[in-house]
């Protein structure tokens, strides 16, 4: 099978960082003890795709909050699907490559307005749609997933030159994947896989990022925000689930980057092992912004 990798580009995904991370995965995924793995912050499923092509785990299940990423995940990996939303994503690609510079902008504000135009059915599997989210990723403005308080994606026109607007291989790659190790996708916050984790279990938490500035301040995947109430009442569900004695991994931003003070999250899990790593990230709205920054990896279990 061709390696696969993520369909959609995702703020904060973790691509760049694999090779960081895998150090830290527990022990008992890398001599195959872990059964299942859950990931309850999907996102762009760089860890997750990373996971079932690299280690002998039985199932997976995966949440998100956003329904059209988790319908783009299903439409993928149930086969009838697949071949639907490639025919939609053919027909959007040949004919945006097609057009000119304007007439492009015009047919990516037209295919934004349907998109927002209609919703999703509870439990839905709508290929036609996820056509429409993964051209909007791949054609709006540095591929941002942002929506207002209404619930409409809002990210503007980027006119890039030549988008990759799909992989053909790699959808049908990603689609064997998913359906050779049994993953789950649902709709839902992180609350809802309480119920698929136990003793054999290796979780990976990737909320929303706690900002470092006001201007990095980036949580708008859903119209509503994750603030620090939302963050304290994550860390309490990270040790409720800590006593289950399934293996927990959870990122986030290192508030001592911008303040030497902010003893947030060494206070909020105290009772866990803070690892540091190193990501180039955006702290500020200016270009050189943009450098290595250390951010918090924390653990259930120590790392060797």
């Amino acid at each position: 099978m061709d390696y696969a990798k993520p369909f959609v580009k995702w703020a904060g995904g973790k691509g760049s960082l694999i090779s960081q991370i895998t150090e830290y995965y527990p022990f008992e995924l890398k001599n195959g003890k872990i059964e299942k793995y859950v990931e309850p912050f999907v996102g762009g499923g760089a860890i997750l795709i990373h996971i079932l092509q690299n280690y002998n785990v039985e199932s997976a299940v995966a949440f998100d909050i956003n329904s059209d990423l988790i319908n783009c995940y299903n439409t993928i990996k149930d086969e009838k699907s697949l071949e639907v939303l490639l025919s939609n994503l053919k027909e959007k690609s040949e004919k945006y490559k097609g057009m000119n510079e304007e007439d492009r902008k015009k047919y990516f504000y037209s295919v934004r307005k349907k998109y927002n135009s209609y919703e999703l059915k509870e439990n839905e599997t709508n290929p036609e749609r996820a056509s429409e989210f993964i051209f909007l990723n791949k054609t709006c403005f540095n591929g941002l997933y942002r929506v207002n308080s209404k619930n409409e994606f809002n990210v503007p026109f980027n006119n890039a030159k030549n988008p990759g607007i799909y992989d053909e291989d790699n959808l049908r790659a990603l689609s064997k994947l998913f359906r050779e190790h049994n993953v789950e996708f649902y709709v839902g916050d992180y609350k809802k896989s309480n119920e698929h984790i136990n003793k054999n279990t290796f979780v990976y938490f990737d909320p929303p990022y706690r900002p470092l500035s006001t201007t990095s301040a980036f949580t708008s995947y859903t119209k509503d925000s994750f603030n620090d109430e939302n963050q304290k009442e994550l860390a309490k569900f990270y040790k409720e689930i800590s006593n289950k004695d399934a293996r927990l991994m959870l990122s986030n931003s290192n508030p001592k980057n911008t303040n030497e003070e902010d003893v947030f999250f060494d206070e909020l899990y105290k009772d866990f092992n803070i690892n540091i790593i190193m990501a180039n990230r955006n702290i500020n709205s200016k270009a050189n912004g943009r450098k290595a920054i250390s951010e918090l990896l924390i653990t259930n279990y120590k790392v060797d």
